[in-house]
């Protein structure tokens, strides 16, 4: 599903990835752990499309996206890769719902059958009585499984996540974890997650470790 070769990045004297070498496969949680400047968000950005290496190449479902153009490098995450961050991003002036369908209004699905999956995932995650609530009439919890919603609207080959669970209590935590197991077995969707947290890291198919711009331990 993923493999990034020979991955460098350094932002002035400052070298970030050293080559960095990665495959994950399909159906996969594969976590990424270490110290704060190890370059674990550094590299989920790149691998994530969302910064470019230095050097390297980058494959996604096949795809060798370090060659896309802007254009349709961003039509390509649109359709195939979801994000998750610490910080749900959702947008208050919009509901549930909406904020649900907005990747896929992006990428042009009409509306109609763009609301059903919608109502579909929040209901599959416990949120079919809270579609018209805007993120401030929600708990923090809602709110990130808002987020994972909008992250599996398009299908995605891919989610990436940065440290998901971060802003969450120990009970928030623990069943946003528990639903990226089940998205896992239920639906076969892969997963890279840089986090901090000792349980997750725990649920994952693999663990990786790094250190200083490089992944010195694969677990």
């Amino acid at each position: 599903m993923l493999k990034a070769q020979s991955i460098f990045k350094s932002y002035g004297q400052l070298h970030i990835l050293k080559g960095v070498d990665l495959e994950v496969s399909r159906g996969e949680i594969v976590t990424i752990v270490g110290a704060s400047g190890a370059g674990k968000s550094s590299l989920l950005n790149i691998i994530g499309t969302l910064d470019k290496p230095d050097q390297g190449q980058i494959f996604i479902d096949g795809v060798e996206v370090s060659k896309l153009n802007n254009r349709h490098l961003s039509e390509f995450r649109n359709q195939k890769i979801g994000f998750i961050f610490q910080f749900h991003h959702l947008l208050i002036e919009f509901n549930a719902l909406e904020n649900v369908c907005m990747p896929a209004f992006i990428a042009g699905t009409p509306r109609e059958e763009a609301e059903k999956r919608a109502k579909e995932l929040l209901a599959m995650l416990g949120l079919g009585d809270r579609m018209e609530h805007k993120p401030a009439q929600l708990s923090g919890g809602e709110q990130q499984r808002v987020a994972v919603a909008r992250a599996l609207i398009n299908k995605p080959a891919l989610i990436f996540a940065d440290e998901p669970s971060g802003n969450l209590d120990s009970k928030n935590a623990l069943e946003l974890h528990e639903l990226f197991v089940k998205l896992r077995d239920d639906f076969n969707q892969t997963f890279v997650i840089v986090t901090h947290n000792e349980d997750l890291a725990a649920m994952a198919n693999r663990t990786i470790l790094m250190k200083d711009g490089l992944i010195v331990e694969n677990l």
